[in-house]
């Protein structure tokens, strides 16, 4: 008996205690050696000797589960020892994910007319042919159609060529006073340094009662704006043709990378181009059954401006997914 109980306490794991529990209270244990003797003694004696038995039992029960309380508690203390962190050691900085800089340049871009209280409107990318051209002032068969390449489906439906059709829809939606932009994708079929089949444009209309929109106030909304974007640069107003809006002017600022002296980029001319913008034509309002009212509207691709805001050569290069220019924008 007390050979074995010290077994149990001499046993220093929870596996060295699990042997010695197999070796004790096992179907083929010492224990069960003991009990099988009873068969072979008398009467008289096998009383006594069971009550032993299981006198002694419960004792080294009682010392196995006590030195396993101990080493339980000991394996424990192990484990945290061996998992503790030194939070005052440095340690391995994460990879951090950044967004896409053609995103980043588009939220630049909302976040910059939102301040100024434009609602931002969204619309379908899959079109019909009235509020992708017709009701912008673009009829069947008109010249300025071939200006843009368009997606055609079987059905006659389209993939929108710009984010115009938004204007449209929230015109025939909504009364003036209207303060929007539209951001989002749009499809041609152009494929170049500065051109992709799918890109993305941010679309602006402001209208309200005759009289109370002018070109003074594009202009002013739009040089600031573009001051924000690109900082000290010159912005000019050049007369240009757009079918939904008349006059028409596209807008340049001074070149960023060679400080408007003359450039490969700007072609020598010291200047960019950079969107398009004029006065809403009398036929847009008419589509749409609007009286009275005056408006503006302006419209520019967001690869370009990511492009120049952030200098890369190439337009094509944004959708390669090459982590090498990627990963710069973290």
């Amino acid at each position: 008996m007390k050979e074995l109980e010290e077994n149990i306490v001499q046993a220093k794991t929870l596996e060295d205690l699990e042997k010695v529990r197999i070796e004790l209270f096992g179907k083929k244990g010492v224990l069960a050696s003991e009990f099988a003797k009873m068969k072979d003694i008398a009467g008289p004696d096998k009383k006594a000797f069971a009550q032993g038995l299981n006198k002694n039992k419960v004792a080294l029960q009682a010392s196995f589960d006590a030195q396993y309380e101990v080493l339980k508690a000991q394996e424990i203390e192990r484990v945290l020892k061996s998992e503790a962190l030194d939070v005052s050691l440095y340690g391995t900085l994460a990879q951090k994910g950044a967004l896409h800089p053609v995103m980043e340049t588009m939220d630049k871009i909302i976040d910059y007319f939102v301040a100024l209280n434009f609602a931002v409107e969204s619309g379908p990318m899959v079109e019909d042919d009235f509020h992708n051209f017709e009701a912008l002032n673009l009829p069947k068969f008109h010249p300025a159609r071939d200006m843009q390449d368009t997606f055609y489906f079987k059905d006659g439906g389209l993939l929108r060529t710009h984010t115009s059709p938004v204007q449209i829809r929230t015109m025939l939606q909504s009364k003036p006073p209207i303060r929007m932009i539209a951001p989002g994708t749009v499809f041609r079929r152009d494929f170049d340094v500065t051109h992709t089949p799918m890109f993305h444009q941010v679309e602006g209309l402001v209208i309200d009662a005759k009289g109370k929109v002018s070109f003074a106030n594009l202009k002013a909304i739009l040089i600031d704006f573009l001051e924000t974007m690109f900082g000290d640069v010159e912005v000019r107003f050049r007369p240009s043709f757009f079918p939904f809006t008349e006059p028409s002017a596209e807008v340049d600022i001074s070149c960023i990378f060679c400080e408007a002296k003359g450039c490969r980029i700007c072609s020598h001319t010291g200047w960019l181009e950079v969107l398009g913008c004029g006065i809403v034509d009398p036929n847009v309002f008419k589509a749409v059954g609007y009286e009275d009212v005056s408006g503006y509207a302006f419209g520019l691709g967001v690869e370009r401006f990511a492009m120049l805001m952030h200098k890369i050569p190439d337009l094509r290069s944004l959708f390669e997914g090459d982590i090498r220019l990627l990963e710069q924008f973290r």
